[in-house]
């Protein structure tokens, strides 16, 4: 029995491992006492032609930028301060950006994170964007800046903290714009709307936090699995995953996948995850929807995941009256909670047993370098 407790103690003293220095080889981003001021310029300084492996520390503080990770040779991993590695809740890098969509020219051009590197790891950093919004709903915005080419960027423990004025309800801004393969390890996202651009390439999440009010998780092609994470919705809003809002009529859901063909891959799976309102937010029952369909192929499915009474009876919405909804596949399983009940709408799935990540990563993810299977252990 002693030998029992004692295996036990090490091992919760190996989940609360810190990371509060640099590891060997990285390079030092710091306040003071580091190599580099700034996140951009130790990447900058990094040769996108190199095959070595390339890290990165960013110590604890405030660093206003925007961090672009270019297309690279070499394999690149990026670790914030924190004193708890298996969570994102000491996350104590912080990197804040204010580019709305409207003037950056795109969501993508937009993200306090830009992600079109291969195989690039980020472990517990926060990015923030302070930008207040207008004061609408819903707006239109051109898509034509998004188209991207790079594949397998690999986040982990990414805390991309980008909390918009909760009065502001309009103007797309991006925590998170992942154009590749990605994995994102208790990582944080705040937004409000739009705030996690799942785009393109097969992508994981790990015990992330995500937060947002519209359309708050979407995305065209990407093939996206999130694991275990909270998902917290804000006061003013109405869907989880969606996007490309085109009029003031609807606002409420949050994910809004833009599958708009039978053989684009796009997927949006979320096992094990936890929905509710965020902390300090007073959010109506009934109030956000699981997601709307963005295009007519629409791909979203949640699983063993707890719903809160935020979520409406209903699950699912059409897209702004849209009768389309043929080809698109919205489906639960197992799911627990409030938000779990109710008469969903008619098009939408339930079904028999879970979907595997295969299904939805593809043979072979587990050996991808964007996978990090060991987080958070």
């Amino acid at each position: 029995m002693k030998a029992l407790a004692l295996l036990l103690g090490s091992t919760s003293l190996v989940l609360a491992a810190s990371r509060t220095s640099p590891p060997a080889g990285c390079l030092h981003v710091a306040k003071s006492g580091g190599t580099y001021t700034t996140v951009q310029s130790a990447i900058n300084s990094l040769s996108t032609t190199s095959t070595s492996d390339q890290c990165v520390f960013i110590n604890q503080g405030t660093y206003t930028e925007q961090v672009y990770i270019a297309s690279r040779a070499a394999k690149l991993t990026i670790y914030g301060y924190t004193t708890d590695s298996a969570s994102y809740a000491n996350n104590k890098a912080i990197i804040t950006y204010n580019s709305p969509a409207s003037t950056a020219g795109s969501n993508d051009a937009s993200g306090t994170l830009r992600v079109h590197a291969a195989n690039v790891k980020v472990y517990r950093c926060m990015f923030h964007s302070q930008k207040r919004l207008a004061n609408i709903f819903c707006v239109n915005f051109s898509w034509a800046g998004d188209t991207v080419t790079f594949p397998r960027i690999c986040a982990a423990g990414l805390t991309v903290d980008f909390p918009n004025a909760l009065d502001g309800k309009g103007s797309q801004a991006i925590a998170l714009s992942a154009q590749a393969d990605s994995g994102y390890y208790g990582c944080q996202f705040y937004g409000f709307q739009d705030t996690l651009l799942a785009n393109s390439g097969k992508q994981y999440y790990s015990a992330c936090l995500i937060t947002g009010a519209t359309d708050f998780i979407f995305g065209q092609r990407a093939q996206a699995w999130f694991e275990g994470c909270d998902i917290r919705v804000r006061n003013g809003g109405y869907y989880i995953t969606g996007s490309y809002l085109p009029s003031l009529s609807i606002c409420f859901v949050w994910p809004a996948n833009g599958r708009d063909t039978a053989d684009n891959p796009s997927y949006y799976l979320f096992n094990r995850c936890d929905v509710a309102a965020a902390s300090g937010e007073s959010v109506s029952s009934g109030s956000y929807y699981l997601g709307r369909p963005w295009r007519t192929y629409s791909r979203v499915v949640f699983q063993n995941t707890s719903l809160s009474s935020v979520i409406n009876g209903a699950g699912w919405h059409d897209w702004n009256g849209d009768t389309d909804v043929a080809n698109i596949y919205y489906a639960e399983y197992a799911n627990s909670g409030t938000g779990a009940s109710g008469t969903r709408i008619s098009w939408a799935k339930k079904l028999s047993s879970s979907v595997s990540e295969t299904t939805v990563l593809g043979s072979g993810y587990s050996s991808g370098a964007w996978f990090d299977a060991s987080y958070p252990n």
